[in-house]
């Protein structure tokens, strides 16, 4: 009998690798002579870098770069195994809310320099192919931070440089872009970038106003940035003959998106879809006779980009049947999405006990619904 398991990390509890294992472990009470593959899964946020590095059997490197406020950091990313020299980065590592002091949350300062540095990294490692999350950001940039670490100039009107790790405060000034100093490799590269929001770049939906404030901007800096986000639309317009402003996802990150689509030609796609192609998993399903998913809460946003769902979707193509393992399940979860869930918050199981032993929750629960399976339940 063969088994894939590709869950999604629980959030503050357990990696995906670790759910994969913890739940090949149930199984393996079950059906000693299964076959297991295991693949951990990610959306494109947080987890990713290491769930695709655990799917592939590849390998964890580190580069020094400048952070949202150009401090130094070490950044982690990963070169997937296999054929292809793939390379996934989270852009969190470097430019993350995280790395900045709730005090010092300003996107009018903060920068992507840090992100283009690590694209360059993996560039130097040898990638031709670059898979990025970009949830967690500190920024609001439109990307220009990211464009200069690649080489891209922006000139203000006097034709001058504009200074080094623009911020959100700093797009007003740019009246041209020079892309003859890009790094060339950029452009023998393909970047694509995982993207479940579709907020576009400017707007009441776009990245200054839905998510300016999450990152330190006052009503006042929203205003500001949005004006400088237009702004910096224009330019690229006139000057690369992109439009990128209305692009489904070109505010995410505040304004990655549309920054890697017009300095980096990236393709924005749905990061569950991505991740999959990258790890393999469809292929992986093939001959399957079952596949086993999860995630940290299955609730009625997980039909929309979620990784469970989107397992389950690949699977079904396939004709596999498809277990849902999550760690809590709302009653608006989308139960019809698979042949059983099993949260492991159920009867005398509460939140604590879930987030506090998940492994041995899930290898219970797991055990439970293969026996399941097999009788027919």
């Amino acid at each position: 009998m063969k088994i894939v398991i590709a869950p999604d990390s629980f959030k503050e509890s357990l990696a995906a690798a670790g759910v994969a294992r913890a739940i090949a472990e149930g199984v393996f009470l079950v059906r000693p002579d299964a076959r297991i593959d295991l693949c951990p899964m990610a959306d494109g946020g947080e987890g990713t870098v290491d769930a695709m590095v655990a799917a592939t059997g590849g390998r964890i490197l580190t580069a020094d770069v400048f952070g949202p406020l150009g401090q130094p950091v070490r950044a982690r990313f990963g070169m997937l195994g296999g054929p292809g020299a793939t390379a996934v980065i989270e852009m969190a590592a470097a430019s993350g809310l995280a790395l900045v002091p709730p005090e010092r949350r300003d996107p009018r300062e903060t920068t992507t320099f840090g992100t283009g540095q690590l694209i360059l990294a993996a560039l130097d490692a040898g990638a031709k192919r670059i898979v990025m999350g970009i949830g967690g950001s500190a920024t609001v940039d439109g990307g220009c931070g990211c464009a200069q670490a690649m080489g891209v100039t922006f000139l203000d009107g006097q034709g001058r440089p504009c200074a080094c790790g623009l911020g959100g405060g700093g797009l007003k000034d740019i009246a041209a872009i020079d892309m003859s100093d890009r790094d060339p490799r950029v452009a023998g590269a393909s970047i694509r970038v995982a993207c479940d929001v579709t907020n576009p770049l400017t707007g009441p939906q776009g990245a200054a106003a839905v998510y300016g404030p999450q990152k330190g901007a006052t009503e006042e800096m929203v205003v500001e940035l949005e004006a400088s986000l237009a702004h910096l639309a224009e330019i690229i317009r006139a000057e690369l003959g992109r439009d990128v402003e209305h692009l489904n996802g070109a505010g995410a990150a505040g304004g990655l998106g549309a920054g890697l689509v017009a300095f980096a030609e990236a393709e924005l796609a749905g990061g569950v879809e991505l991740v999959a192609a990258a790890v393999g998993l469809d292929a992986r399903l093939e001959g399957a006779d079952l596949c086993i998913t999860g995630e940290g809460k299955l609730d009625a946003s997980s039909r929309f980009g979620k990784t469970a769902v989107g397992v389950a979707k690949l699977a079904d193509a396939r004709g596999v049947s498809v277990l849902c393992i999550p760690g809590q399940a709302s009653d608006d979860a989308p139960l019809d999405a698979f042949a059983a869930v099993r949260p492991l918050v159920a009867g005398a199981v509460t939140v604590s006990d879930a987030i506090s032993e998940p492994a041995r929750l899930l290898k219970r629960r797991a055990a439970e619904a293969v026996r399941a399976f097999l009788d027919g339940d």
